[in-house]
């Protein structure tokens, strides 16, 4: 699990591919100390298994369906990644609970300036905007956020970033067109398929209308 709080924007030293796995090398820096084989690492938001750890260099082996779904596939030496290292009983929770399963990506439509801050819009797939909704969270390459708009005919949300998160954080050097990951709050689908589910049931449905 982690909290959307990202640590540190680190390199990727190398990108391979095995098999059809695919395997992305990261220096992690000082979050690589007390890292061992098998731990779980978000990797611009996605959870990676850290297989192979040299220093501190880490090696996370990427499954194809990983690497179609998520930013992650298009990653090349040299690019940064949003690092969050799985919460510990006791850490301080700033963020929101993430689990690091990625939706899908959502593409950069839009950067409009206020400042210092920055507002972003986003095209968000059809199918995943009945999970967000004004001053709802989102997760954007593992970046706990606030939905600060919602346009739904246009399936786009916006978050407002603050410098603080744009420094931290690669939302400061995406660009118009760029893809990051997005993950959904999985309370909100849970609630939104049983009430889906429930008024699919025509019994349901005659009871709650009055309709028997």
């Amino acid at each position: 699990m982690f909290t959307g709080i990202v640590q540190r924007r680190c390199p990727v030293v190398d990108v391979d591919r095995v098999d059809g796995v695919g395997r992305l090398t990261v220096d992690l820096d000082t979050l690589a100390e007390g890292l061992e084989p098998g731990a779980s690492v978000a990797s611009n938001g996605t959870c990676l298994t850290a297989s192979h750890i040299d220093g501190t260099r880490v090696r996370f082996d990427v499954v194809g369906e990983t690497l179609e779904l998520t930013n992650l596939g298009t990653v090349a030496p040299g690019d940064r990644v949003n690092i969050e290292r799985s919460l510990r009983f006791g850490d301080e929770l700033g963020g929101h609970i993430l689990s690091g399963h990625v939706a899908g990506t959502a593409r950069v439509a839009e950067i409009v300036a206020e400042g210092a801050n920055r507002t972003m819009w986003f095209d968000i797939d059809p199918d995943h905007m009945p999970y967000l909704m004004w001053k709802g969270w989102v997760a954007l390459d593992g970046a706990s956020l606030t939905i600060s708009r919602v346009d739904r005919e246009r399936c786009r949300i916006a978050v407002s970033l603050i410098p603080e998160t744009l420094a931290r954080t690669t939302l400061g050097d995406v660009g118009v067109g760029d893809r990051v990951n997005l993950e959904l709050d999985a309370q909100t689908q849970t609630i939104v398929h049983t009430v889906r589910e429930l008024l699919s049931d025509p019994t349901y449905r005659a009871q709650v209308l009055g309709t028997e």
